[in-house]
């Protein structure tokens, strides 16, 4: 079944439940996992969790692309939504969705890495030379580690070529030197660095950070503008109130390494991600460098 038809069966759904029974259940999405079996496999523990804590029905709702994910709270087919920080910029503009709670992710930050064995020891170093970084849209391996070359006094998309790798194939385009650095995630890079030992490859030494990112804010559970208060108030008490084991339903989930020693953050504001609009603006969007209305 195609995702338009799911989302209509989903409307359908809803729409023929009482009143009654629409208040005690909510319908949560999550960006970048496509696939209901997937969706099940990565965060069914979670809803399971998140549905005992709070005490309501709750329904996981696969969204394929993070547009549909804004379609979805736009329309009021998802009430909740779990996302990152660059989709979250996009979304709360274009839907005024709100904060719940944050997924804090320990060294989470862009790290700009260049061989040991090259000329290139500073960012400035990298002016006329390609640079490679992570999937297109990224936080943490494209658009932080953009900025992360503008905090340095290097202009990306005129100083430079950027070009966007997967992160394996980004990983072996450096070694082969068909780019002078890549940007990519840090906790990415410390994983690649030991496989890369484990395998025989090259050394831990063989690579220098020449700059990094600070740390970027948090993964964020939002709430469409269509959710009242009472049950986005509800949602952040369960949260709190049972945060180790929602900790380990989502940790315990398929695919959830990235979230291994996280804690959830129940005090975040949307002026967390100014950073992330400073992004977007590197980038060449500056439409989501600014506030709803500004």
């Amino acid at each position: 079944m195609g995702f338009l038809k799911r989302i209509g069966l989903a409307a359908a759904l809803l729409a023929c439940l009482t009143p009654a029974a629409r208040a005690e259940s909510i319908t949560l999405a999550v960006t970048d996992v496509g696939g209901m079996k997937k969706l099940q496999e990565s965060f069914g523990p979670f809803k399971d969790a998140l549905s005992k804590a709070t005490g309501q029905e709750i329904t996981l709702l696969p969204v394929e692309t993070h547009t549909a994910a804004l379609e979805a709270l736009r329309a009021k087919k998802v009430d909740f939504l779990l996302t990152g920080p660059a989709e979250y910029v996009v979304i709360h503009k274009q839907t005024k969705a709100r904060i719940v709670v944050g997924l804090l992710r320990p060294d989470y930050f862009a790290t700009i890495v260049t061989l040991a064995d090259s000329p290139y020891r500073s960012v400035q170093d990298l002016k006329g030379t390609k640079i490679g970084l992570g999937d297109a849209g990224s936080t943490s391996r494209h658009l932080g580690p953009l900025q992360a070359l503008a905090d340095a006094g290097l202009n990306p998309l005129k100083d430079a070529k950027v070009v966007n790798f997967d992160t394996r194939t980004l990983w072996d385009a450096l070694k082969r030197k068909e780019v002078a650095a890549i940007g990519m995630n840090n906790a990415n890079f410390i994983t690649a660095r030991k496989l890369e030992k484990k395998m025989g490859g090259l050394p831990p030494d063989a690579f220098r950070v020449i700059a990094h990112g600070p740390a970027l804010p948090s993964d964020v559970l939002v709430a469409g503008a269509h959710v009242d208060e009472q049950a986005v108030e509800k949602v952040r008490n369960a949260v709190s109130a049972h945060s180790d084991e929602l900790i380990s339903a989502i940790v315990n989930g398929r695919g959830n390494k990235k979230y291994r020693g996280m804690r959830f953050v129940t005090h975040v504001d949307d002026s967390d991600y100014d950073y992330v609009r400073s992004m977007y603006a590197t980038a060449g969007y500056p439409e989501y460098d600014k506030f709803i209305g500004e």
